[in-house]
């Protein structure tokens, strides 16, 4: 397992069929999430200096052929197109985060022998090809946008009866527990989540959510903060106090909005501290959600201006 570093470009491998491409940032919602709909899809997140990268990618390669159109395979270079993993906390490569139904589904780090690799396939073609556990976390995923609470923690407690290890089900659950309030349960079920998997999108996601919420405990009332902010525009704290708790209410794009002015008048503030607390807030709303892609964007137009 090698950490990110800096490096070059890298020739795309060509594979028949479709099954097998290079994505960038601005191609992920189509290549990745919008296609695993369809069929699940694997994203690789791999870079030319990385070493294990270039052992697992013909292994990953083999085993998506060799499952005739069950799964693909998506890679992305980590050097060209930095922003995906970067919201998505990944801190080593090769990383593979399968994605299912839209949703990250499971993952791995590091290079896998070929045995792994098929089981790892077979697992997530298992769920797609009509596991009652994906409808039921796909249900639940839904009842959580709603904000049915209650009804997504049913749902994920189902999954788990029969998989108590399924890690989007522990994370699902623990996202429904900070919707509730109930954060020392949100916090027991993150910490059933077994060691290897912790730093699997869904509970980086569920991980992040607890955090926010945790955060939002601590920063006074919206309208005390407005008044502040309101009083003295300048006043980075309580512009990024107020972002806490308008995410907190349920406000997200609000919340993007101060934390994204903090980060035009002032980068440095708080050691970067605007512009980390808004990626947070992407990996708490999961990589779909519509106020995560136009804060990515407007973040993007930002820093790079």
């Amino acid at each position: 397992m090698t950490m990110l570093e800096n490096g070059g470009g890298m020739t795309a491998t060509a594979a028949p069929e479709g099954l097998i491409k290079e994505t960038t940032t601005q191609g992920f919602m189509k290549d990745v999430i919008e296609e695993s709909k369809r069929q699940p899809v694997l994203i690789d997140f791999w870079a030319p200096w990385c070493g294990p990268c270039k052992q697992l990618t013909p292994i990953l390669e083999k085993v998506v052929k060799g499952a005739k159109g069950k799964v693909k395979l998506v890679k992305m270079n980590i050097d060209d197109h930095p922003a995906i993993p970067g919201q998505m906390g990944i801190q080593s490569i090769p990383a593979v985060i399968a994605f299912v139904n839209g949703q990250p589904a499971d993952g791995f780090l590091g290079a896998l022998p070929e045995s792994q690799v098929n089981d790892f396939i077979a697992r997530i073609t298992k769920d797609k090809l009509g596991g009652e556990a994906q409808d039921l976390l796909k249900s639940a995923e839904e009842a959580l946008a709603k904000g049915n609470a209650d009804e997504a923690v049913e749902l994920f407690a189902a999954v788990l009866q029969d998989e108590p290890s399924n890690v989007p089900a522990l994370a699902g659950l623990a996202r429904a527990h900070v919707l509730t309030g109930a954060l020392e349960q949100a916090k027991e079920t993150l910490a059933l989540i077994p060691e290897p998997k912790r730093n699997d999108a869904a509970a980086v996601a569920a991980r992040s959510a607890l955090e926010v919420a945790e955060q939002a405990q601590s920063v006074g009332p919206v309208g005390e903060l407005e008044q502040k902010v309101a009083a003295n525009p300048l006043d980075h704290q309580a512009r990024f106090e107020l972002a806490v708790a308008l995410n907190a209410a349920g406000k997200r794009e609000e919340a993007a909005d101060h934390l994204l002015a903090i980060v035009k008048r002032d980068r440095k503030w708080n050691d970067d501290g605007a512009r980390k607390q808004l990626v947070q807030l992407f990996d708490a709303w999961g990589p779909t959600d519509p106020a995560t892609i136009e804060g990515r964007k407007r973040l993007s137009s930002v820093l790079f201006s």
